[in-house]
C-alpha cells in the first residue's frame, strides 16, 4: 500500500486504497464515501460489566462521541479550515511558488509543465470557490497542502483534489 504524504508537513494526506485519477498530470482526484465513524469504546464488547463493577448501569449516548463525514477525511485526520477567496489565492500562490523551489532542485525538467498544469486547475478550482472545503493535514501546518473536497453531480459522493507535486509516496 502507498501513503501519500505532504510534502511539506509530512502529514499523511490519503492512500492508495482510494478510487483516484490523475487531472492534468498536476492533481490527484481521490473519491470517498460518506461515512460515520464512532470512536466510542463499547465496554460490552471487551466483557466490563459495569453494574457488577459498581457502576450506574446507565448507557451511554454514541452520538457524542462519533464523526460523520468523508471517509478519506476522518481515516487521515485531516482538519477543515476556512478560506474567502482572496486568502485561498494568497496561499495558493505561495504554496505552488513552493512546490517550484523544490521541483528546481529535484527535477528542473518538469518545472514549466507543473507552472502551466497548477495554473490551468487553479483557474478552474477558482471558477468555483463557493463549492470546495478545505483541509489541512493533521499537523495543521501552515506552509502545508490545503486538499480540497466537492461532490459530483448526485451531490453524495465526495471527491478531494490533491497537488501531485506536493506528495511524496511512502511504501508500507
Amino acid at each position: 500500500m502507498i501513503i501519500y504524504k505532504d510534502l511539506f508537513s509530512g502529514d499523511e494526506m490519503f492512500a492508495g486504497i482510494y478510487k483516484m485519477k490523475c487531472v492534468d498530470d498536476v492533481l490527484y482526484e481521490v473519491e470517498g464515501k460518506l461515512t460515520k465513524e464512532c470512536t466510542q469504546v463499547d465496554e460490552k464488547q471487551f466483557g466490563f460489566n459495569a453494574s457488577a463493577e459498581g457502576g450506574d448501569g446507565q448507557e451511554v449516548d454514541d452520538s457524542t462521541s462519533s464523526k460523520s463525514g468523508c471517509n478519506i477525511v476522518l481515516a487521515n485526520r485531516l482538519v477543515q479550515t476556512e478560506y474567502d477567496k482572496k486568502k485561498y489565492q494568497r496561499h495558493l500562490k505561495a504554496y505552488v511558488k513552493r512546490i517550484v523551489e523544490h521541483l528546481e532542485k529535484v527535477n528542473p525538467d518538469r518545472v514549466d509543465k507543473f507552472k502551466s498544469a497548477a495554473n490551468e486547475q487553479a483557474g478552474k478550482i477558482l471558477s468555483c470557490f463557493k463549492d470546495w472545503e478545505f483541509f489541512l493535514g493533521e499537523s495543521i501546518h501552515g506552509e502545508g497542502m490545503v486538499a480540497l473536497l466537492n461532490y459530483r453531480e448526485d451531490g453524495v459522493t465526495p471527491y478531494m483534489l490533491f497537488w501531485k507535486d506536493g506528495l511524496e509516496e511512502e511504501k508500507v
